[in-house]
């Protein structure tokens, strides 16, 4: 391993690996490979008095954004309000609207001074607001007839789009996020990336093989039952009580259960990746989310089918063992939220427009179907009512609106027509950063008017963030908005059986960085935070947090590297490192990943 000069060489030139301090190694258990980390700074650990600004790289949440839709009751818009006909409640409390603007067909109207959001430009004359479509095609969940369909709508949509509107895509394979086109206003560019879009693979297919394997171990296992119990009353014997209902699920359906929740939180961090990638723009901001139909209960989905009681779905959903369906879904909706994006997702699988039924030959496992009330029409599948209750939470989380069954054709029309028009609210939040949620209610004083707004957010802390983005990273790349590390992996030595060891260097530039003067030294204390994802599966590590304190007589020559040493212990698999380094004196982020094969 070559010897390289550190920071040290401020006070006097000496290669790293002497007079190194080494502390004992940190260690965190991961899901596909297990991260060692140890410091190699060889200078006293600095006890400068650190100021931590709002987050220049990350998002800084200084005013939340509530955008409302008021309607009458037969749906119509309602426009003219005032902000004394508004009350925003938070928490149950009442807090004041720091700020209020009124959109009708993409145009501020004028309400006075000081009535500016926060993240909607100065808008003057014939000029009009401008909205950002973001695009996520999961295709990790979508089959091709499914997805293609709702892309070439959209192709054939983008006439409709306003001059000054932008489109963004983005698409997810299950293991890497992959950007099919940067915001755009040009029609032919984006139905270019659509095309793309499309002729990308899709694992929906794979998805329906391992739902009719857990199915069909499921009947084999429900006849097996049969039998045994039909030789028990045959030799005279008293059949077994059945309990009520269950509260937990087998062993069979666990597996599929870890396995489909697993496939979830795959998905739901790429979403939740590509809004903090995109989370810049200024204007009104949505996604369309293409999801492929993401069950709201994994456990519930799991043993919907063949004589299964509503009691049974209940106890399966509430089995203790297993993660809650809202806290899946939370993490996407809490990020929207922080960042200002409503959520329009898209029902792909649709239903037939003949028979207003799912084709059979693409059913996803249903034995029963739940029968709706009296003249409500006709039956739904249990499994697609799964999938509608997601589309409807993620939605009605952010003040979106689903689009199911026939509204899937209309995808692109819909979001546009729904973003027209509504009231823009804004307020200051007192900070905390403790990652508490704050639950949000916008009531409109005159009778017989329904809102539909954004339903909370979270008061992120400064870990929890960077946590994000670097989960994001293994996902999306480097994030556009840091500036890259020099990341140099070593020979990889064997460590125990079907592992390796591999040493890395993470050079800091230290021009990026900042140090202060204190007690006649230049010091700060930079954090380190290290994710390994397994590039075969997609399953990821915990991320692994360091310090690295830093402490110079002078300060660094331009362009010298602080060198940061340490072991990534790795199964024999190909794996997929991200590095991140975060000054809090400045909020500053760098970042980098690189790839390490078996």
């Amino acid at each position: 391993m070559r010897r390289t000069p550190s920071i040290s060489s401020i006070s006097s030139i000496s290669p790293r690996s002497k007079n190194r301090r080494r502390r004992a190694p940190a260690r965190a258990a991961l899901v596909a490979a297990l991260v060692v980390l140890s410091t190699a700074a060889p200078w006293s650990i600095a006890t400068a008095q650190r100021q931590l600004p709002g987050f220049s790289e990350v998002v800084d949440v200084r005013v939340v954004n509530v955008e409302v839709v008021v309607t009458d009751r037969q749906g119509n818009r309602v426009g003219g309000l005032s902000r004394e006909d508004f009350e925003l409640i938070v928490d149950g409390q009442p807090v004041p609207i720091d700020y209020f603007s009124e959109i009708a067909e993409r145009r501020v109207v004028d309400d006075g001074p000081a009535t500016q959001v926060a993240g909607v430009p100065a808008l003057g004359g014939d000029q009009s607001l401008v909205t950002n479509y973001l695009v996520f095609v999961d295709d990790s969940f979508a089959t091709a007839q499914d997805r293609n369909r709702v892309l070439d709508r959209i192709q054939d949509q983008l006439a409709a789009l306003p001059a000054r509107d932008r489109v963004a895509a983005v698409a997810f394979d299950g293991r890497k996020l992959d950007l099919l086109q940067t915001w755009s206003s040009d029609r032919a560019e984006l139905a270019a990336a659509f095309a793309e879009a499309k002729r990308r693979p899709t694992f929906g297919e794979q998805r329906l093989a391992e739902l009719r394997t857990n199915d069909s171990q499921r009947i084999d296992r429900r006849d097996l039952d049969l039998i045994l119990l039909e030789r028990i009353q045959a030799q005279g014997g008293q059949e077994p009580e059945r309990p009520v209902f269950r509260t937990r699920l087998d062993p069979i359906e666990i597996d599929f259960n870890n396995r489909l929740t697993n496939q979830l939180d795959r998905s739901v961090l790429a979403a939740v990746s590509a809004l903090r990638s995109f989370a810049g723009p200024s204007g009104r901001k949505a996604m369309i989310l293409l999801s492929g139909g993401w069950p709201y209960s994994p456990a519930e989905y799991t043993i919907s089918g063949f004589s299964v009681t509503p009691a049974e779905l209940a106890g399966a959903a509430g089995d203790p063992t297993i993660r809650g369906r809202e806290e899946i879904f939370a993490r996407l909706t809490d990020t929207a939220n922080l960042l200002g994006y409503t959520l329009y997702p898209v029902d792909l699988a649709g239903q037939d427009r003949d028979d207003g039924l799912a084709d059979a030959s693409q059913s996803r496992g249903d034995f029963e179907r739940f029968g709706p009330a009296a003249g409500a029409g006709p039956p739904v599948p249990a499994r697609e009512l799964q999938v509608h209750a997601s589309l409807e939470f993620l939605a009605d989380e952010t003040g979106g609106r689903p689009l199911i069954n026939f509204e899937r054709d209309d995808a692109l029309i819909e979001a546009i027509r729904d973003t027209r028009s509504f009231y823009w609210l804004g307020f200051t939040p007192q900070r905390s950063e403790n990652d508490a949620r704050h639950e949000i209610e916008v009531r409109v004083k005159r009778d017989g008017l329904r809102v539909r707004s954004r339903a909370g957010y979270v008061d992120l802390s400064r870990d929890a963030e960077l946590d994000m983005m670097v989960e994001s990273a293994l996902l999306f790349g480097d994030p556009p908005s840091t500036k890259p590390l020099r990341l140099e992996f070593g020979r990889p030595r064997r460590a125990g059986l079907g592992k390796v060891s591999v040493p890395l260097e993470v050079g800091i530039p230290m021009d990026e960085i900042t140090l202060l003067q204190n007690a006649g030294r230049y010091v700060n204390e930079l954090e380190i935070r290290i994710t390994v994802m397994d590039e075969k599966t997609g399953n990821r590590s915990e991320t692994s947090f360091d310090t690295i304190p830093i402490s110079g007589e002078r300060p660094p020559a331009p362009g010298m590297l602080f060198w940061y040493e340490t072991d990534l212990q790795l199964r024999r698999k190909d794996h997929r490192i991200v590095v991140a380094v975060y000054d809090p004196l400045t909020g500053a982020i760098l970042s980098s990943s690189g790839d390490v094969g078996r």
